[in-house]
């Protein structure tokens, strides 16, 4: 099924999550236990990213320095494959534009085809490291709107390249975009914001996964404008629970999101960490709740660095029941 599909026919309180490929070098079982320990409350389906890769800068044995191309974490398809294998919970691997070659993401179409993986999640992607801005790579995508058409061409029985297929993949993609609340920290003002959301959804999008938001009525808010200029597929709304005091102010900078003056307070009291763990999942708790109250079908967690506090999270949405 597809994403929407999935929400549409969800029990109440339904939720998805993000993981992320283990390191280079590192085995899957640490994944897999984080993975555990929130499948007990039935996701609907897992998010996995994907990382570009990133040029370092090494001494090699004959004493000279150089620069190589490397990805700190590979594995996306594997994962996506070995998470559907072993869970039976759809996964959703993110396609990203940053540091792939159109030819690089047809390989990817290709295996994700052949394991019969059709939902994904399609975006630009960050900016290198070592680039001031956003580059894209070399015969690559500058946008998810480009992306996105790549995706509908391989759908459609043709390569990037233009070749016709000998036959059409047996299960189309279906794909989602992210969208931004509080506007994307590179964009030039919300309307553009928003038009440019329209265009990738127009493209063939078939939902919106928000940026994380700790104000409900941002979110409410973007939603409308959406349904006004006629977007009108499902806007699932992205939470993170904050997990040390440095994050009330990382998070706005990083991302570009606004954290309310009375979290603010809260989290910039605490004596530790813990303490702010545990402002971060009440106040995610809150949100959640608001949102399945006002007619929320499923939320998505941010769970990086954060899997106990979205456990936590989802036990008090579920009366600690689990």
């Amino acid at each position: 099924m597809t994403i929407p599909q999935l929400i549409e026919q969800s029990a109440p309180r339904a939720f998805s999550f993000e993981v992320l490929p283990p390191l280079k070098g590192r085995g899957i079982a640490r994944l897999f236990e984080d993975i555990d320990s929130l499948t007990k409350f039935n996701p609907l389906y897992i998010n996995i990213t994907t990382h570009r890769s990133e040029v370092v800068v090494k001494t090699d044995d004959d004493g000279l320095t150089r620069r190589y191309t490397e990805r700190s974490r590979p594995g996306t398809v594997a994962v996506a494959a070995a998470i559907q294998n072993r869970y039976g919970i759809q996964a959703v691997p993110h396609i990203i534009c940053s540091g792939y070659s159109k030819l690089e993401t047809e390989y990817a179409l290709i295996d994700l085809s052949f394991l019969e993986i059709r939902n994904l999640l399609v975006l630009r992607g960050d900016k290198a490291k070592h680039h001031n801005c956003f580059v894209p790579n070399a015969d690559g995508h500058a946008h998810a709107l480009e992306l996105e058409q790549q995706i509908n061409q391989f759908n459609a029985g043709r390569f990037a390249d233009g070749t016709e297929m000998d036959a059409c993949p047996l299960v189309p993609f279906d794909y989602g975009v992210a969208g931004y609340p509080e506007v994307h920290l590179e964009a030039k003002d919300a309307d553009t914001d928003l038009m440019l959301l329209k265009k990738k959804v127009d493209a063939g999008a078939s939902y919106i996964v928000t940026q994380m938001f700790f104000d409900n009525d941002a979110y409410f808010r973007f939603v409308d404008r959406c349904r006004e200029i006629g977007i009108n597929v499902p806007v699932i709304p992205g939470l993170k629970p904050i997990v040390t005091r440095r994050q009330a102010t990382l998070l706005p900078t990083v991302f570009g999101v606004k954290l309310p003056d009375e979290l603010v307070t809260a989290v910039t009291s605490c004596s530790t960490d813990d303490e702010a763990k545990s402002v971060g999942v009440d106040w995610c708790v809150r949100q959640a709740e608001e949102l399945y109250s006002r007619g929320v079908k499923s939320i998505h967690f941010y769970s990086h660095n954060a899997v106990p506090s979205v456990r936590r999270v989802l036990q008090k949405l579920h009366n600690d029941e689990i």
